[in-house]
Parts: C-alpha cells; sequence; structure tokens
C-alpha cells in the first residue's frame, strides 16, 4: 500500500489480534461490501452495517472510525484493478488481445463491485479524488507510452494525436460499465476492442498483424 493510501484508511481505532476480533472485524468489511454495492455509500449507515454483520454498532467503531476508512479498507490495494487496463499492441492481433483484456477487467470489477461506489464518493472526497486522479494519469502515461512504441513502428495512423487517442481509450472502456449499469445489458468488448484498434491502426496494418498473429498461434 501506497503513503497516499495509506493516509486515505487513517489509523484504526483498534487493529485485532485474536481469531475471534478478527471474525468480526471481517464479517464488518462483508457487511460494509455489500451495502455499499445494493444501496451506495451515502444511503448505508455505520448502525446498518453493524446490524447487518449480526453486532452491536459499538463493535463498529471498535474496528473503524467511519464508514469511510471501512470501505478504504476495502479498497486498500484495489485501486489499481478498477482502472482501465493497459492494452498490449505489439504481441498479437491487437483487436483479439484487447478484447480478452476488456473481458477479464470487467469480470474484475464486477467481483469486487466497488467501482459503482467511487464516483459516488469521490465527488465530496478531494483526497480519494486525488488518488483516483493520479492513478489514472498513470494509467494513461502507460497506454500513451506503448501507443508512441507503436507509432515508432510505423503501425498507427500517421496523423494521430497519440495523447488525445490514449485518453478516449480510457473513457471507452470506462464508460462500457456505465453502459452496462443504465442498460442492464452486457458490454460487447469485441466491439470496443474493434473501435479502438480502428482508431489506432490503418486497416491494412490489422490485417497483417493478425496473420502474423494466426501464424505464430498469438491470436489470443
Amino acid at each position: 500500500m501506497s503513503d497516499r493510501e495509506d493516509f486515505l484508511v487513517g489509523e484504526f481505532p483498534f487493529v485485532p489480534k485474536q481469531e475471534r476480533a478478527l471474525i468480526k472485524r471481517n464479517a464488518l468489511l462483508e457487511s460494509g461490501h455489500t451495502l455499499f454495492i445494493s444501496r451506495g455509500y451515502e444511503q448505508t449507515t455505520a448502525k446498518e452495517i453493524a446490524a447487518h454483520a449480526g453486532v452491536a454498532t459499538g463493535t463498529f467503531y471498535r474496528y473503524f472510525s467511519d464508514k469511510r476508512q471501512l470501505l478504504m479498507s476495502l479498497l486498500e490495494d484495489k485501486l489499481d484493478k478498477l482502472l482501465p487496463p493497459e492494452p498490449s499492441w505489439l504481441s498479437g492481433d491487437p483487436q483479439s488481445l484487447l478484447a480478452s483484456l476488456l473481458v477479464a477487467h470487467n469480470k474484475r470489477l464486477n467481483e469486487l463491485g466497488l467501482h459503482r461506489v467511487l464516483p459516488e464518493l469521490a465527488l465530496k472526497d478531494s483526497e480519494l479524488a486525488e488518488i483516483l486522479g493520479a492513478a489514472r494519469r498513470k494509467i494513461h502515461a502507460r497506454i500513451l507510452s506503448s501507443l508512441k512504441q507503436a507509432s515508432e513502428k510505423g503501425l498507427t495512423w500517421r496523423d494521430l494525436d497519440l495523447d488525445t487517442v490514449s485518453w478516449a481509450i480510457m473513457v471507452l472502456v470506462e464508460n462500457s460499465q456505465e453502459k452496462e449499469a443504465r442498460t442492464g445489458k452486457l458490454a460487447d468488448y469485441q466491439e470496443i476492442s474493434k473501435v479502438i484498434c480502428r482508431m489506432v491502426f490503418p486497416p491494412e496494418v490489422l490485417s497483417h498483424l493478425r496473420n502474423i498473429a494466426d501464424s505464430n498461434g498469438l491470436k489470443c
């Protein structure tokens, strides 16, 4: 955990060591996880988290100073998993590889579930917003770096503004989750990958990269 993430979590009122106390703390974490996802952060109270976990409200405050600290504990070391994956452009068929990455990313998000809570909290939590912003800039820099490598090899459109394209890729990926939540329909990551790759590569380059991937058994 980075120093900034440690700052977000803060100092716990009490850190349990005995098994019985650890079980209670874990029950509160699981309860908070369930209620934050089902009700939203603002609509969930510490009292409700405690009741759902089958413990007294006082027990909640024995382990956590407030519901924010509990949420940050759930997010500890997981912020990077909530952000868009870094595409690989040079090690196979870009479209198939990117689609596979997006499917795996979507699976991770749904398993964790907390990506639905972050936008709500970040609007009111400047420290969290700063951490998320820094993490997004880091992912953007990595995507931009990989695009530059592809561009240096003459694979991308010549007139691309790579910085803008890098941000566009992030927006497309991030909005796919929001679209799923609003429509109830699963995102088509093959189509999203197709749009992104057509934005980056001329058709003849994509075809060439696919042929190389097929001949080397690197389709996905």
